[in-house]
């Protein structure tokens, strides 16, 4: 038989457990609460990020030229589907914003020029950096963005490459491999205690997380052992004399595949 106070206790226990619960329920309905429908395109300048928006949202490319202004624009989708693209200007000194975003932006979709990414592979890292730091660092109760490196002007690789996929494939490649290797050597460089700075255009003031990798300690930095999530490749390319009004065309510009990777992820 229960004494008073041992109805106490168990009330008490009781009530504790509920709250408990009820806490657990509330936080994971945050953790996964759904971001809305911005996605942000991101990227160095020159990397082609507002002539994919123009083809992504004119159905043709437009000639463009550097801004240091963001640019937005809503695209319809293959299902009806409508998002909001919000461009960042690449500059170091206004990159950023992208940041101002974040909390609506669902996905991240990094432009690389996938022409000159050898030489530039260092910036680029730098730039990339920076985001993966920032989207390690949300807080636990939200949830991560998709995150595509869209390695942009593989058309510009077709002389080396006998088709258009082909051309694709060596972008994916090109750009994987040497972001990995720039990644790496940023990695190792603070992990030393050496710092980051002057590996990148302007370099950082302070050291940046956000290169975890799962797997055997020591290894090299791989985008598909990332703690942050998946990283998809795409490989793309836009011409400024083709117009993408329909499926077909739509193939031609070279976006295709970006288009079905926002239809998945939106």
């Amino acid at each position: 038989m229960l004494t008073p106070q041992t109805s106490k206790i168990a009330a008490l226990s009781l009530l504790v457990a509920i709250l408990a619960l009820t806490a657990l329920v509330i936080f994971n309905k945050r953790r996964t609460k759904s971001r809305g429908n911005v996605v942000l395109l991101l990227g160095a300048p020159d990397s082609g990020k507002t002539t994919i928006l123009s083809t992504l949202h004119y159905g043709q490319a437009l000639q463009t030229h550097t801004s240091l202004q963001m640019n937005v624009s809503l695209v319809s989708l293959s299902d009806k589907k409508t998002i909001r693209i919000v461009d960042i200007p690449g500059h170091p000194r206004v990159r950023d914003q992208f940041r101002e975003h974040l909390d609506d932006a669902k996905a991240i979709v990094f432009a690389v020029d996938s022409s000159t990414i050898s030489r530039t592979g260092p910036a680029v890292a730098e730039h990339l950096h920076n985001i993966l730091h920032t989207i390690t660092s949300l807080p636990p109760s939200q949830t991560l963005p998709s995150l595509a490196v869209l390695a942009h002007k593989s058309d510009l690789l077709r002389a080396t490459s006998p088709s258009h996929s082909a051309s694709k494939e060596l972008a994916i490649n090109r750009v994987k491999t040497i972001l990995e290797r720039e990644l790496e050597k940023r990695r190792v460089s603070q992990s030393g205690g050496v710092g980051v700075e002057g590996l990148g255009a302007e370099g950082e003031r302070a050291e940046l997380g956000g290169l975890e990798c799962n797997g055997d300690a020591g290894a090299t930095f791989k985008f598909d052992d990332w703690e942050g999530g998946e990283v998809t490749f795409i490989g793309s390319s836009v011409s400024l004399e083709k117009s993408n009004q329909d499926t077909e065309k739509a193939e031609e510009d070279g976006l295709l595949s970006l288009r079905e990777w926002l239809d998945d992820t939106m």
